[in-house]
């Protein structure tokens, strides 16, 4: 088999997310159709990650494509963490992902005491609550958890509105004030003609398309990115190679008919600034690819914590954080940089502060 050294692997990786190489997409739902999902956790977050991987786009377009377009929507899909995705696939990778997140999750609702029946009967009064009066946040949500005897505080109603995301009732919708609401999943979304995937079918099709977000990959990457067993991974594997669909470079694996896009115009490095818990950092089971194995720890400190990070080419080479003014940017870069590093890591902070103005729910 033929072997794919690290440089050339890496380059494959953050090209595929649109991440070097000069590939851009020109809309928010080009880039999530492209990578699939985007780590939603925090909302602004999700937005850089959108941003970074975009041609000139700006957060106002990212809101239309929430809310007026509706071909994105934020909701629990891998490893049961908020993610955006395409609108057009939610219901088929709920169907999919969700069983498995709910039995995980049953442990954690027996500790706070949440039978089966009362999270039945939440999902039904969720139901009535924003079929009346929706979208609502989740205080507004919470608040009506008092005729089922739950106290607003606490994690209960988050794990009841989460359990609602997850058998489909409701996602989020529209921002009010800068604070998410909630909405019913099937009046808000557009509807499906034709059938989706089911069963195999489903696994099938989403290991297809993270590998065409991420590969070159292993399957053991694909089942750490979705959550699923690596057995469920292994057998996806197996319908796609009988399938002639992938080809096998050792332990990785590439779509056979990938699309190759023209190559970069230019020797200049391509520096992107990706925001905290990005998905090219989280996407596969090890980070060495993307991370030099000596600086992993400025990345990932501790505690849950995933720190914005500047790449040049796909390989980290500093992390940032935003100051206490509106212009103000710091990187933090593992050594000494080139001019030519410099000089794109300038443009990114003008792209960022740009972005990220108070002004930036506007078009």
């Amino acid at each position: 088999m033929t072997m794919l050294d690290d440089e050339r692997v890496r380059e494959l990786q953050a090209r595929a997310q649109a991440l070097a190489g000069g590939v851009r997409e020109a809309s928010a739902a080009a880039v999530v159709r492209r990578v699939f999902a985007i780590q939603a956790q925090d909302a602004t977050a999700a937005d850089l990650g959108i941003r970074v991987r975009g041609r000139d786009i700006r957060a106002g377009g990212i809101r239309t494509a929430y809310e007026e377009e509706r071909s994105i929507v934020r909701g629990w899909f891998m490893r049961g963490t908020l993610h955006t995705i395409p609108s057009d696939d939610a219901r088929w990778v709920l169907r999919l992902l969700a069983p498995r997140i709910l039995t995980g999750t049953g442990r954690r609702y027996h500790q706070l005491g949440l039978d089966d029946d009362l999270r039945q009967r939440s999902d039904r009064l969720l139901r009535r609550v924003l079929a009346t009066h929706g979208p609502l946040t989740r205080a507004e949500l919470t608040e009506h958890f008092a005729t089922l005897g739950v106290a607003p505080d606490g994690q209960v109603p988050f794990h009841l509105i989460r359990h609602a995301a997850l058998t489909g009732v409701l996602c989020h919708g529209p921002h009010r004030g800068g604070e998410a609401t909630y909405v019913l999943l099937d009046d808000w979304l557009p509807a499906i003609g034709g059938r989706q995937p089911e069963g195999d079918a489903a696994l099938v099709e989403l290991a297809h398309r993270y590998l065409a977000a991420h590969a070159p990959a292993g399957l053991e990457d694909f089942a750490a990115w979705s959550g699923l067993p690596v057995t469920w991974a292994r057998g996806a594997w197996r319908i796609l190679a009988d399938s002639g669909v992938i080809t096998e470079y050792s332990t990785l694996t590439m779509l056979a008919r990938r699309r190759e896009e023209p190559g970069p115009t230019s020797s200049t490095p391509d520096v992107r600034m990706l925001p905290a818990y990005d998905n090219y950092l989280v996407g596969y089971r090890t980070r060495d690819m993307s991370v030099p194995v000596l600086h992993q720890a400025r990345v990932w400190p501790g505690g849950g914590v995933i720190r914005p990070t500047v790449l040049a080419d796909g390989l980290a080479i500093a992390t940032w954080t935003r100051g206490s003014g509106a212009r103000s940017i710091q990187v933090d870069a593992f050594a000494s940089v080139l001019p030519q590093i410099e000089s794109g890591i300038d443009a990114e902070k003008v792209s960022l502060v740009h972005f990220l103005q108070p002004s930036r729910w506007s078009n």
